[in-house]
């Protein structure tokens, strides 16, 4: 696709930029033209045309408006320039518009350069393409005339397109077809209608094309001047998952803290085992029984911490009246008798 381009190259250089400056040349409404960075559909850009008036010999640099009106076109209907500024060589002949075109109606267009859009999102960035020696850049065209209500007759013109250069095509799709030699825009203008224009309507391939961004201000119409071709810097822009984005952290490899074996059992061995390394007591079932009988146990044997002890608790041994050492007890043999 190809709907600016830049063209400031005065009418009288474009017979060389065309590489036909060895033939004669008429020029045509020349006066209508203004050089301008920012050239949309709708302006007039002189354009080289074979001269039918010499016998195909000569050339014409005519001013033509950019976007093509087929002549047979209402009188009364407004003139639409954006509708069909560019024309896919691939169907040329297919396309009643420019297919009857094909045999006497070609000419050629010569810029500076032409604008391309990558789309990023909901934004479009401005490239400017141009040859590296800033040669002229001939574009194939097909042109036609129409008259209007008031009888004036207009000449307009369509810039051909073909797949982009395997170099362009992360930019676009598309691209002019650019004749980049002497015998590729000989070919275009003066080949007979019976002609294969096939190995001419190709992407251009050669490494001289090159690009850079420019303002998106370019964008308007209305925008111009030198600044149009201004080169400036992109800053790449993150796109909006990436701030919500998880950080991911480095995954520390066990294998670099791992010990060897030996060196591992040597180490926990010499280690020696502070207050909170000792072995905790293991509290099961059992235990707690245990811990439980002997509660029970020490409740029956312990006597109860208490003011009036010594009145709420009096042992057996006290009960009774104790003899004193010198009364005579009985003896075990008392009770069972003598054998």
């Amino acid at each position: 696709m190809c709907g600016r381009c830049r063209c400031s190259i005065r009418p009288d250089d474009v017979p060389r930029a065309c590489n036909i400056g060895n033939r004669p040349v008429r020029f045509v409404h020349t006066d209508r033209f203004r050089a301008a960075y920012n050239v949309s559909p709708g302006s007039n850009i002189p354009v080289v045309r074979r001269d039918t008036e010499a016998d195909g010999q000569g050339a014409v640099v005519q001013c033509m408006k950019w976007g093509l009106i087929p002549s047979f076109t209402k009188k009364t209907e407004k003139p639409d320039y954006y509708r069909m500024f560019n024309a896919r060589s691939e169907s040329i002949g297919e396309k009643a518009s420019f297919r009857r075109l094909l045999s006497g109606n070609r000419c050629l267009v010569a810029v500076e350069g032409f604008y391309e859009w990558k789309k990023d999102g909901s934004k479009k960035q401005p490239y400017y393409i141009h040859l590296k020696d800033d040669r002229p850049l001939v574009f194939a065209a097909l042109y036609d005339s129409w008259k209007n209500s008031e009888g004036e007759v207009q000449y307009t013109f369509t810039i051909l397109t073909t797949s982009s250069s395997s170099a362009l095509g992360w930019l676009h799709d598309r691209m002019p077809v650019i004749l980049g030699n002497k015998e590729s825009t000989d070919e275009w203008l003066d080949g007979s209608s019976s002609s294969k224009f096939d190995s001419l309507l190709k992407p251009y391939e050669e490494p001289d094309l090159v690009w850079y961004p420019v303002t998106p201000a370019m964008g308007k119409p209305s925008f111009d001047g030198p600044d149009c071709i201004k080169e400036v810097k992109i800053e790449e822009t993150k796109p909006i998952s990436m701030f919500f984005a998880k950080k991911v952290t480095k995954k520390e490899d066990p294998s670099e803290h791992q010990l060897p074996a030996a060196h591992k059992e040597v180490t926990e061995t010499e280690k020696p085992k502070g207050p909170k390394e000792e072995p905790e007591t293991y509290v099961g079932p059992s235990t707690l029984n245990l811990k439980r009988e002997y509660g029970d146990f020490s409740s029956d044997i312990k006597p109860p911490v208490n003011e009036d002890a010594d009145n709420q608790y009096k042992s057996p041994a006290k009960k009774g009246n104790f003899k004193s050492p010198g009364d005579k007890q009985k003896t075990l043999f008392s009770y069972f008798g003598k054998g």
